[in-house]
């Protein structure tokens, strides 16, 4: 049996957090942020999200996902839509 200490976090949890993340760095309003689907573009497309809002959202993103961003990790398409962003946070998490 797993004490569950080694199980990544579940998507829906990621996400959640992931939503929340963005409303509090970006100043969203969370209703907004709920209405993102994986197509829902972010860098380019939302005017709160740029170059120096970025990276208080990696900071963030670390400290309450628990992962490591490494530069080389950071590329447009994984800032393009919420749902590229989703998935990199997934596969960060996993890596944890």
């Amino acid at each position: 049996m797993s004490n569950g200490h080694d199980l990544a976090p579940s998507r829906a949890a990621i996400d959640a957090k992931l939503r929340k993340i963005l409303s509090d760095v970006l100043g969203l309003a969370a209703d907004d942020v709920a209405a993102f689907d994986a197509d829902t573009g972010l860098f380019g497309h939302l005017p709160e999200l740029d170059s120096m809002a970025v990276a208080g959202l990696l900071t963030e993103m670390e400290d309450q996902l628990d992962i490591i961003i490494e530069d080389d990790d950071v590329d447009g398409e994984m800032l393009e839509t919420y749902g590229g962003l989703l998935a990199f946070a997934e596969a960060k998490a996993v890596e944890a």
